[in-house]
């Protein structure tokens, strides 16, 4: 079995994956340097490939993506239809959460200002500021990543409820948890309001301004999701307006985000360029390739795949 691996392993990384399918061939490359004819002799592929390469599978028996999401993988006739396609749902949930968590929590001291000041030589005090203790925070998305960012918050004294599609299933740590249809109810009562969901035709254009204009005044919102939930003028707007205290976005639609943006020059608006569920943390690495080894121990058992997709 040929295994092709596009992630950037180191030795240690190499020896659990090559364990996990003792004699079998490894071929260690990038996403980058990958060749047709690596991709065509493959009989697995660990990491994101670029999908108009899957067309040169001859045989391929699994793609283990290295991201939790995988939207780019499902048009039709994307992943060879005789092959299993899988992702690395419960591999961020540290890096992300904490990403989101520290970018909330600086808003809410006023950080960037007074980093603003500092490279002014400015000398200034910014006023009042407020706490997750006894706040109350909505977590939208009530996953993995969700989860951890929920515990973080608890950790500080905040009251945690949850938005998810089947809200009879979720982490222990959210305090309660509503479907949908009490969106609009929950977001008046938020102090902050983070969200980790998918991309979705349900959730695409979701943060507009009728979503904001339904969040507490001087609430604020974050998303590490995806950038398509959010309808960026609207929230330019409830920013300026003063409707929301501030806002954090890790995820933007489109990527990158153009220079002519309103969202760059938005008041109280903290954004990185989506490099929180990146390999810059070594344990989101780490878990990926735990992900990889486990499902290549089941795929030459003829065992169900962890995070398997129906493609």
């Amino acid at each position: 079995m040929n295994i092709l691996v596009l992630l950037p392993v180191n030795d240690h990384h190499r020896a659990i994956l090559e364990s996990s399918a003792p004699g079998e061939d490894f071929i260690y490359t990038s996403a980058d340097a990958i060749t047709r004819e690596q991709v065509a002799n493959a009989d697995v592929i660990l990491g994101n490939i670029d999908p108009d390469m899957l067309t040169a599978c001859e045989h391929l028996q699994l793609l283990q993506l290295q991201t939790a999401g995988y939207d780019d993988y499902l048009a039709a006739g994307t992943v060879p239809a005789d092959a299993k396609l899988s992702c690395s749902v419960g591999a961020y949930g540290q890096a992300v959460s904490e990403h989101m968590f520290a970018m909330t929590l600086s808003m809410m001291k006023r950080l960037p200002g007074y980093h603003d000041l500092q490279r002014e030589h400015r000398w200034e005090d910014l006023g009042p500021v407020t706490s997750l203790k006894n706040a109350n925070v909505l977590v939208l998305g009530a996953g993995d990543i969700g989860g951890h960012f929920a515990t973080l918050c608890r950790s500080m004294g905040a009251h945690v409820r949850g938005i998810k599609r089947h809200p009879l299933v979720y982490p222990i740590v959210f305090e309660d948890m509503d479907g949908m249809d009490a969106l609009p109810e929950r977001l008046a009562e938020a102090d902050v309001v983070a969200s980790f969901m998918p991309s979705t035709p349900e959730t695409r254009g979701l943060a507009n301004a009728e979503f904001f204009a339904a969040m507490k005044p001087g609430a604020f919102f974050a998303n590490g999701g995806r950038g398509d939930l959010v309808v960026a003028d609207d929230l330019v707007a409830a920013l300026e307006s003063g409707h929301l205290a501030g806002a954090a976005v890790d995820v933007t639609d489109p990527e990158p985000l153009p220079e002519t943006s309103p969202l760059w020059d938005a008041p109280n608006m903290l954004i990185t360029p989506h490099i929180s569920g990146w390999f810059h943390l070594a344990a989101t690495l780490n878990n990926v390739v735990d992900i990889a080894a486990e499902n290549l121990r089941h795929l030459q058992a003829g065992e169900t795949l962890r995070c398997w997709i129906e493609h």
